[in-house]
């Protein structure tokens, strides 16, 4: 999903709220959700957003590796040379963030997504990179986005100094019942239809069906649609909804 085709649902709608706040803070901050619960999706809307000369964005999408991995995808995104030393590495970054909002008076943002697959010590060493004592603001603002196990990790003594830096923690829910209606009509919009074509109890079995994930709800709708050309209907009924279950499942 583009982030210009979002769904303005209420848990979307706050956590671009706490989003804002994190990026006026200059702090770290934890955003975990389901997957397919529209984190990511909401996170780059977000970064669109922001006046690109007033930001640096720089993401990273973590899945596997080391410490020497993430440094070198940080310097990547910020244009930096790779440098083969682990604190050559880092204080070439940190050197290039402060740069970044002295010369340029820019604001560093990084965004390291799948953050749930990091080690605690690759989490520590973010941590670390956030960390300029000496200065009375923070110069990077760190957001890091993740499966709900990434809070959960929040709590373990080994990175208790992190998780006591986080200034925005927002979790991502699905879509409200009452929202799933809506959902499918802008979906259906986007694609250029204007009918009617889900009922209200087709409406209500897609919503469990997919406990509210619109990447799940999507695919749910998606199927359904085809099962109902296929059977030349009017209209998704419900039944169409199990047959599109079996090709989801």
């Amino acid at each position: 999903m583009a982030a210009d085709e979002l769904f303005a649902s209420a848990s979307l709608a706050e956590l671009s709220a706490r989003l804002k706040h994190l990026v006026d803070m200059r702090g770290i901050g934890l955003v975990t959700g389901d997957s397919g619960s529209g984190k990511t999706t909401t996170c780059r809307h977000l970064v669109a957003g922001l006046h690109t000369g007033l930001y640096r964005v720089s993401y990273v999408s973590m899945t596997t590796g080391n410490v020497m991995d993430l440094y070198k995808s940080i310097a990547w995104e910020l244009g930096l040379p790779t440098e083969r030393n682990r604190a050559a590495l880092f204080k070439q970054i940190r050197t290039e963030v402060s740069r970044l909002c002295a010369e340029n008076r820019l604001r560093p943002l990084l965004i390291i997504d799948e953050a749930h697959h990091l080690r605690t010590d690759l989490l520590e060493d973010l941590r670390l990179l956030t960390n300029y004592a000496m200065d009375s603001e923070n110069r990077l603002t760190l957001m890091l986005v993740g499966h709900p196990e990434l809070r959960r990790r929040m709590s373990m003594a080994a990175l208790d100094a992190l998780a006591q830096r986080i200034v925005v923690r927002a979790h991502v829910r699905g879509l409200a019942r009452d929202e799933m209606g809506p959902y499918l009509v802008h979906r259906l919009k986007l694609a250029g239809c204007e009918l009617p074509l889900f009922e209200p109890p087709t409406i209500e079995a897609i919503y469990q069906a997919s406990t509210g994930l619109p990447r799940k709800a999507n695919s749910i709708a998606h199927h359904s649609l085809f099962a109902a050309a296929i059977g030349k209907a009017k209209t998704v009924t419900t039944e169409h909804v199990q047959a599109a279950l079996q090709e989801v499942a």
